[in-house]
């Protein structure tokens, strides 16, 4: 049996985006009956709202991946049938979170661990003398790879982020290219990237989008986006299993420095190298994460079946819930970088007068049951500007929130839960 008689025989994701009559019911998460001890030696349920740092695994991700072991071989170049399905099933996960995000047919998909290392590859790929302008509100992540950097304020509202961005790009002569976050690692809050990319185009810049804590919560369409570059990471999408992906343009990704340099990413080794030209191969050298290929696909499936109506609409209810039982606690205070009324995902940070952050952290987990972030959310800059000094500040002066982040598996009792703690902490300091 042939590679594309294999490749053929794979299940494929939907060409269409799911109607609502279409939607199929939201899946479960693993670990939802996870019980914990807190004091006093009794053992409560868990209420996770630390998603934004890694979600829980979806039910049909690990179907995926159990399914996945029995045949799982090494991937391309091998003739034996377990090789070739491997293989097959590789490449299919290749081809399902290109439809996952809207990509252009012709864009590149390659797998890495995660964000971060999505990025750092697009960083060495960047032709040479690029100067790149990014925001002081970024992830470490997006924040730190670049050689040559112009770094911009935290801008005040989303329309001063567009000016900046124009002004900054104007003034730089060759390759550019604008980084930017679509939802808030600290504050959830959205991100104009339609705008952006418009301005980036128009200075004859490209655009990079952080898309690691959008796509878990929102649908993400590259192309009417019109992005050339996105990352984001299977480990916040439901599918812990150490993968990630980086999507776009393939140009600089085909002429850059080989990511890792090893089997695979050769067409030939004599006395010179001569190095693959497709990104895919040239990128990927070694034998990749299949499982976690796998995993990150079956997630996407997952959600892109579940349809995005009924995922938006109960994450804008939990959100809703909990931002306003912050709201109503006295001495909780919600950072925002745009105001209250500004769109976000299913994440808030916060202070609590008369505690530090890891205080309140671990009362609230040893206490509660209850795993929250607490910290600077890999994200200095940007809480320091939040919140100050002073503010929130630790024992050593460093400026740290809490972060309650939801998803899939999030409950009322959860979100209550988490205020009535609050309530109980912040009372026992009048």
């Amino acid at each position: 049996m042939s590679t594309l008689t294999i490749f053929n025989s794979v299940p494929t994701q939907a060409a269409h985006q799911p109607s609502p009559a279409e939607e199929r019911p939201i899946p479960a998460v693993l670990g939802a009956d996870l019980e914990v001890p807190v004091k006093g030696g009794r053992l409560v349920g868990y209420a996770n709202l630390d998603y934004a740092a890694s979600a829980p695994c979806l039910e049909p991700v690990s179907a995926a991946v159990a399914a996945a072991l029995p045949a799982y071989s090494s991937v391309h170049r091998g003739a034996g049938y377990a090789s070739q399905l491997t293989t097959a099933r590789y490449e299919q996960a290749r081809h399902t979170v290109r439809a996952f995000v809207g990509a252009r047919p012709d864009d590149a998909v390659i797998f890495t661990r995660n964000t971060t290392d999505a990025t750092n590859l697009l960083a060495g790929c960047l032709p040479e003398g690029t100067t790149t302008v990014v925001f002081d509100t970024e992830h470490h992540a997006s924040l730190l790879p670049w050689k040559n950097a112009v770094r911009l304020a935290p801008p005040a509202f989303p329309g001063e982020a567009v000016r900046a961005a124009d002004e900054a790009l104007a003034a730089i002569d060759g390759p550019k290219l604008l980084v930017v976050t679509a939802a808030s690692n600290v504050t959830g809050e959205l991100w104009p990237i339609a705008a952006l990319a418009h301005i980036a185009h128009r200075h004859g810049a490209r655009i990079f989008v952080d898309a690691a804590q959008y796509v878990p919560h929102r649908r993400l369409n590259l192309t009417a986006l019109d992005l050339d570059y996105v990352a984001f990471s299977g480990h916040k999408l439901y599918a812990p299993f150490g993968a990630g992906a980086l999507i776009g343009r393939r140009d600089w990704l085909a002429d850059g420095e080989p990511y890792l340099k090893g089997g695979g990413a050769v067409r030939s080794v004599a006395e010179t190298t001569e190095w693959h030209d497709d990104p895919e191969p040239r990128h990927e050298a070694g034998t990749p994460n299949v499982l976690g290929a796998i995993a990150l696909a079956a997630a996407c499936d997952a959600l892109s079946a579940t349809g995005w109506t009924a995922l938006v609409e109960e994450e804008e209810r939990l959100i809703g819930r909990l931002r306003s039982g912050l709201a109503a606690i006295e001495g909780v205070r919600e950072l925002a970088l745009w105001g209250d009324a500004h769109p976000r995902v299913g994440i808030v940070s916060f202070t609590v007068a008369g505690y530090t952050a890891r205080e309140v952290a671990e009362a609230l987990s040893g206490e509660y049951g209850i795993g929250v972030r607490d910290g600077k959310f890999c994200a200095h800059p940007f809480v320091r500007h939040l919140l100050g000094e002073s503010d929130g500040g630790c024992a050593d002066g460093t400026a740290s929130a809490v972060r309650a982040s939801i998803g899939i598996g999030t409950t009322d009792e959860h979100v209550d839960r988490l205020v009535e703690a609050l309530r109980d902490l912040t009372a026992r300091t009048r």
